[in-house]
């Protein structure tokens, strides 16, 4: 058991380190403020391989591992997890092609997405089918050599920017989980309509959006895998995208106690610097091992990932802790900030409002206890 990094780890975490200090970090909080989507910064990380990073060298991407993306992930997200968020999604996106798609699926799309800037959606959630992934209602009846796709989708990342849709839909509703298939969908396809951007309390810099299918024809050979196969395909995705959620979730909380740590040293109240009281001491104190104990988890599900281990139950291990050790911390960092943390003058209100979708997306922290639950009872 090594937890050294590799030369050329060290030497990943340093570009991306270099890039959120000085492309995203300065930047965060007007795109935060204005909820613009940053699209030109974005295209700089992907000139740096720091966007669609798991994509093989095969299909001209650096091929990073999964423990390579999530230490990568962590310093983009220190800088800002709007733009982490849409920065990741073309990992979310891709990753579909990677686990169910033919070789020359991941020929064509893949290297659509490496030789050329281009951003990705992953398409699941629905209006009335979030966590209840099975019970989504967009449909895709056959029609020749053809899929005709009727329905919507919400909370798209990305969503208003994406070149390529991932898409589920099922041939039946009452078939629920059975009956789900997954899909590519170039932008363009004529009925593919993408609905109006949300406006969100955090994460502003990142594109959220409902996105319409009225009568898209899909040709059959743009499916992903076999009829019914996309739930396993979905399922499989977030057991290989979770461990990164982790790592997003550890940056946000790491910004936030490197904030609170200079605060604490400047900060002074009857007239000593308010890290001197105790009160606060055991705020950092806490912040400090939760952010350590949540990388750990973050990096031992990434590396099971790699080793092609089943690693469901420590993938929702590292997303469930970990987020909710960054809503914990950002919370805390607010409190050491006192009034000032309340204002946008200093950075910690932002992460506290960027911190909560964390607990929410790729799968409720609540249906994260489930996964562990049930993992559990079926050792």
């Amino acid at each position: 058991m090594d937890f050294t990094l590799s030369d050329e780890q060290q030497s990943l975490q340093e570009t991306a380190r270099r890039f959120a200090q000085t492309e995203i970090a300065p930047n965060a909080a007007h795109y935060d403020q204005a909820a613009e989507f940053p699209r030109e910064i974005i295209k700089k990380a992907w000139e740096l391989g720091l966007v669609s990073m798991c994509v093989p060298e095969a299909y001209g991407g650096v091929g990073l591992s999964m423990l390579d993306s999530c230490i990568a992930v962590e310093e983009i997200a220190w800088g800002c997890a709007g733009m982490a968020t849409s920065i990741m999604c073309n990992d979310l996106g891709l990753m579909p092609i990677l686990v169910g798609g033919s070789d020359e699926q991941k020929k064509r799309w893949l290297t659509e997405c490496t030789s050329d800037f281009k951003l990705v959606s992953f398409c699941l959630s629905e209006p009335n089918a979030g966590s209840d992934v099975a019970g989504m209602q967009l449909l895709a009846e056959r029609d020749g050599d053809h899929y005709v796709l009727n329905g919507t989708k919400c909370w798209i990342t990305n969503g208003g920017e994406a070149d390529l849709f991932t898409v589920f839909a099922t041939l039946d509703r009452a078939s629920r989980h059975k009956g789900i298939c997954a899909f590519v969908i170039p932008r363009g396809t004529p009925g593919l309509a993408p609905g109006k951007k949300e406006d969100k309390m955090g994460q502003r810099a990142s594109d959220t959006r409902v996105i319409h299918f009225d009568n898209v024809r899909v040709p059959a050979s743009d499916q992903l895998g076999q009829e019914g196969e996309g739930f396993k395909i979905a399922m499989q995705t977030l057991d290989r995208t979770r461990p990164p959620i982790g790592a997003l979730a550890t940056g946000i909380a790491r910004r936030a106690l490197d904030e609170s740590v200079a605060y604490a040293k400047e900060r002074k109240a009857f007239g000593f610097p308010i890290g001197g009281f105790q009160a606060v001491q055991f705020l950092l104190a806490d912040m400090a091992k939760d952010i350590e104990a949540g990388r750990l988890l973050t990096r031992q599900s990434a590396w099971m990932v790699d080793q092609g281990m089943r690693a469901s139950k420590y993938s929702s291990f590292a997303k469930c802790f970990a987020t909710d050790t960054a809503m914990r911390v950002t919370t805390d960092a607010v409190q050491i900030f006192g009034g000032n943390g309340y204002t946008k003058e200093y950075p910690v209100e932002k992460l506290m409002r960027d911190a909560k979708l964390m607990q929410i997306y790729e799968g409720t922290n609540q249906i994260q206890r489930l996964v562990i639950a049930r993992e559990l009872l079926k050792e």
